[in-house]
């Protein structure tokens, strides 16, 4: 095999500008074929604005883009799919109102020889990609009804479907179970003897180092190296990517446990499904001004649903007492609870957390708008100023004020939605898996920002998928499986072991 063969991308001189910011200025970059090419950088780095590039999402303005030796420009996602180039977006792409097979599919729907769709062999292949994946998902169940780790797995899905040579995977764990995750890693080495190329964004150093045989970093829109996996450590690769030392975060030794401002007990929900089968079992616990409560669990063991039926946010009526301060409260929808002082940071911030269609000012004061009012309208400077200190708290990066939010990074995005909640001066913080798909340098300064909440006297009541940012942040552990408290920890008791112990009880 010549040179030129090994080389299944080569990116030169890749800038791309969006209004007000640069996301990147000349980047080159080659990736060899076969090989998995870890893409590593913090949020906003110009990661995804690079693969969006290689998937045929955005078009460069300068560089130049080959495949297998080919110069090739492509103008939409089409064009990109045509060469063997597909990508898994961070932020799923799904359409909620069609079936996974339907998705998976869509736009290449099998048809018949009469030129009729042909469900039958829709439904067929999917089930064959998604047992590639052991995933335990009907091709005819609505994409709207799967949790945000089923619909991650659906994406995979759709991009294996396309037999691709080239698959950019663009943070493909953020939502996965270990158990997922390993399923994944499985499919990526079958799909690597098969002589596809992975390039793989992930701010997960464990899965980087375990599956990459080269790493690039990429730094403010600028190619900072690209080395050997084996030449190099996470913590030289994080020192690129942030370009200054991250510290490993520590809570402060003491903690000011003020009085109890949520208490749970006996919270049971029932499923939605013909069955009425019980999804939440007499979910009991409390949580003090000034403490983090973690909840632990697998995926599907009732954490977001905890979270969700205490702010008015489920669909499924409950049976319990929820009380706030003291007062028994119940919720019919999540503003009541946002003028009681408790507000939730959601999981799936592009179906839930934000509202893409508002600018960035926008989406951080719309539940605080009520200071903005002068004289009986609304002053868009004085919304601006009222914005202006939590976005400088949180160190939101943004092109402007007006800039449009889904031009900002995920993590910036999920800034947004926390900065909007310190606006309305809450007293009860839940946190769903509030990390996903953000970078090391950005969880370090949210862990900062809980801390400091806390110490103000906040209560936290925070969901991870990772065992070692609930050990970080959490004074005390409850964890759950199949919908029940199997267990509690404080913080010198909590270990992983026993954690993953307790979620697995049946």
């Amino acid at each position: 095999m010549n040179k030129q063969a090994e080389v299944a991308v080569a990116m030169r001189g890749i800038t791309k500008q969006f209004p007000g910011v640069v996301a990147l200025d000349d980047v080159t970059l080659q990736v060899r074929r076969g090989e998995v090419h870890a893409i590593c950088g913090e949020n906003g780095a110009g990661k995804s604005t690079l693969m969006k590039i290689l998937s045929g999402v955005h078009q460069p303005d300068a560089g130049e883009l080959e495949i297998a030796g080919q110069s090739v420009q492509f103008h939409s996602t089409r064009d990109a799919e045509n060469a063997g180039v597909a990508i898994i977006h961070q932020e799923l792409e799904l359409v909620e109102e069609l079936t996974v097979a339907a998705n998976i599919f869509l736009g290449r729907e099998p048809r018949t020889r009469f030129g009729f769709l042909n469900d039958a062999i829709a439904k067929r292949k999917a089930q064959e990609l998604l047992g590639l994946l052991d995933a335990s998902i009907s091709p005819e169940e609505m994409t709207s009804g799967l949790r945000v780790g089923d619909q991650q797995l659906v994406e995979i899905a759709k991009a294996l479907s396309l037999q691709a040579s080239i698959i950019v995977m663009d943070e493909p764990t953020s939502a996965l179970t270990d158990a997922e995750t390993e399923r994944l890693e499985r499919t990526i080495a079958t799909l690597r003897l098969q002589g596809c190329t992975i390039l793989y964004i992930s701010h997960k150093m464990d899965e980087v180092f375990r599956l990459a045989d080269r790493i690039t970093i990429l730094r403010d829109g600028r190619h900072v190296c690209t080395v050997n996996k084996t030449e190099t450590t996470a913590s030289e690769v994080t020192g690129w990517m942030v370009g200054r030392e991250i510290s490993e975060h520590r809570f402060r030794s003491q903690q000011t446990v003020g009085k109890c401002l949520l208490e749970v007990k006996d919270l049971c929900v029932a499923s939605q499904d013909s069955s009425q089968s019980v999804q939440l079992h007499n979910v009991s616990f409390r949580v003090h001004a000034g403490e983090v409560l973690g909840i632990a669990g697998l995926m599907g063991a009732g954490r977001t649903e905890v979270l969700e039926a205490i702010f008015g946010a489920s669909n499924s009526q409950w049976q319990g007492t929820i009380s706030l301060g003291g007062q028994a409260v119940s919720f019919a929808h999540p503003s009541d609870a946002c003028k009681a002082g408790l507000v939730m940071v959601p999981e799936d911030r592009k179906r839930l957390g934000i509202f893409l269609n508002l600018n960035v000012t926008e989406n951080i004061s719309i539940c605080s708008l009520f200071h903005a009012i002068r004289n009986g309208l609304l002053s868009k400077k004085a919304e601006e100023g009222i914005v202006a200190k939590p976005m400088n708290q949180i160190g939101i990066k943004t092109p402007s004020l007006t800039a449009s939010i889904s031009e900002l990074s995920g993590g910036n995005q999920q800034k947004c939605i926390i900065s909007r909640w310190l606006l309305t001066k809450p007293h009860v913080l839940l946190l769903d898996d509030p990390t996903r798909g953000i970078d090391v340098g950005a969880k370090a300064e949210l862990y900062e920002l809980i801390d400091t909440l806390c110490q103000s006297g906040l209560a936290v009541v925070l969901t991870s998928s990772e065992l070692p940012e609930l050990l970080t942040l959490s004074d005390r552990i409850i964890v759950m499986a199949e919908g029940r408290v199997t267990a509690e920890f404080s913080r010198d008791e909590a270990n992983e072991k026993k954690i993953m112990t307790a979620a697995t009880l049946a």
